[in-house]
């Protein structure tokens, strides 16, 4: 692995990035997420944030009236990230500023 890709990753953990990687498909347009981490391996990208919690202490939550609304008008979107090896990506697209 070359040093300062690995350190240019470091340099813009939290920042935005696009990353296209050496192959076809959906995965050959590109990823873009906010950089979460760097290791000696891949970069990990946060490629969808999910909702803040509902119910902030986890207890059986009510609706207005009282009545408990535990499972109604679930969010199953939870987020996602993306793990990419560096020896997969093609190119990255970082801010200008």
């Amino acid at each position: 692995m070359n040093d300062n890709f690995y350190n240019g990753f470091c340099n813009h953990i939290g920042e935005t990035v696009t990353i296209y990687t050496k192959s076809g498909g959906q995965s050959g347009f590109g990823f873009t997420g906010v950089v979460l981490g760097v290791t000696n391996d891949f970069v990990r990208l946060i490629t969808q944030i999910g909702p803040a919690p509902g119910c902030a202490l986890g207890s059986d939550c009510t609706d207005g009236r009282g009545r408990r609304c535990r499972g109604m008008g679930r969010i199953f979107d939870v987020g996602s990230n993306v793990d990419i090896p560096f020896d997969a990506i093609a190119a990255v697209v970082y801010n200008a500023v």
